[in-house]
């Protein structure tokens, strides 16, 4: 048994049911909806927000109809941004498949990524799950300003570090705390777990955005390929503190660099070994590591039990995961 299936182990059964139950619901009468959906959910990842969701339900109380309705709002909202996201960087590919805009089209991926979201508002308002539409649309409303202040504060390359984890807590946490927060508040009326759980995904989350920063300047096999984000110009957390602690010189050089030859091999690597002999990468684990304690430190109010274990031995999964 791998380690995924041990942290699963406790939620097993749920997470089985849940995968039936999503992939009916995601049927359609319109064909070319239906073979669509049935694409998307074919190339579907590890299951790591349904997990977080059971878990956290199953940490403080009984796993419920609730419960699975929480994971699918937020299966549909992540599902709805990756394929807005996709039209956004006009990207051809995710996790090696083309991506929905490569094989039908701008015009159709957005009116896809709109129809998951009307599934979303559709499933909650016909069981009156306005607790969790709440949670899951203030997700919402968070990941697009972050992405929009990424997209405005990204042109110059000139990020600070508080602006940095504002945008990554709003983009990449925020979903983590709204799977904990959902799960939560599907299985238990007690404000004290809710919240905790809420602060433990987005400690998980700035740990898990850290992780995928650092996999830019690897060289284990990974999930991205080597560079992928200076190549896009992202301003990572490495990057970031080692523009920040260099002479003028040497930021400027990097920064044209950046904005200029960021797709030739060697200036790649160039810039690479730049934020190692600057310190990026030890800084940025040193802040993944202190995010995971924070977020085990959250929970330290939820009783022990197996599902709690599986929740910590997820955290240190996020840290150490390769890809």
């Amino acid at each position: 048994m791998g380690r995924v299936d041990n942290i699963k182990a406790p939620i097993i059964e749920e997470l089985e049911a849940f995968e039936d139950r999503f992939r009916k619901s995601m049927k359609s009468k319109v064909p070319l909806l239906d073979k669509i959906t049935h694409f998307i959910i074919k190339r579907k990842g590890k299951q790591m927000r349904p997990m977080f969701v059971f878990l956290s339900a199953k940490a403080v109380g009984n796993i419920s109809d609730g419960t699975f309705r929480a994971a699918s709002l937020i299966e549909l909202l992540h599902t709805a941004t990756l394929v807005h996201d996709d039209v956004i960087d006009d990207a051809m590919e995710r996790r090696s498949f083309f991506s929905i805009n490569a094989l039908w089209k701008n015009k159709i991926a957005v009116l896809v990524g709109d129809y998951l979201l009307s599934k979303l508002l559709v499933l909650a308002i016909d069981h009156n799950e306005f607790e969790l539409l709440r949670i899951v649309s203030t997700s919402v409303k968070k990941m697009s300003e972050g992405e929009l202040l990424q997209l405005e504060k990204s042109r110059g390359i000139n990020l600070n570090e508080e602006v940095y984890l504002n945008i990554i807590e709003q983009k990449t946490a925020s979903l983590i705390s709204t799977c904990c927060h959902a799960g939560a508040t599907s299985a238990t009326d007690n404000e004290e777990h809710k919240e905790a759980l809420k602060n433990f995904g987005t400690q998980v989350g700035m740990a898990f955005q850290i992780k995928d920063d650092l996999f830019d300047y690897g060289t284990d096999a990974v999930g991205k390929p080597l560079g992928i984000d200076i190549k896009e110009k992202k301003v990572t957390l490495p990057l970031l503190y080692a523009l920040n602690n260099c002479s003028w010189l040497e930021r400027k050089q990097i920064i044209f660099q950046l904005k200029n030859h960021r797709n030739k091999r060697e200036r790649i690597q160039k810039i690479i070994d730049f934020v190692i002999e600057k310190g990026g990468i030890e800084y940025a684990k040193t802040k993944m590591l202190a995010y995971r304690d924070a977020a085990l430190e959250c929970i330290k109010v939820i009783p022990e039990s197996e599902a709690k274990s599986s929740l910590i031995d997820l955290v240190q999964y996020t840290i150490e995961r390769t890809k």
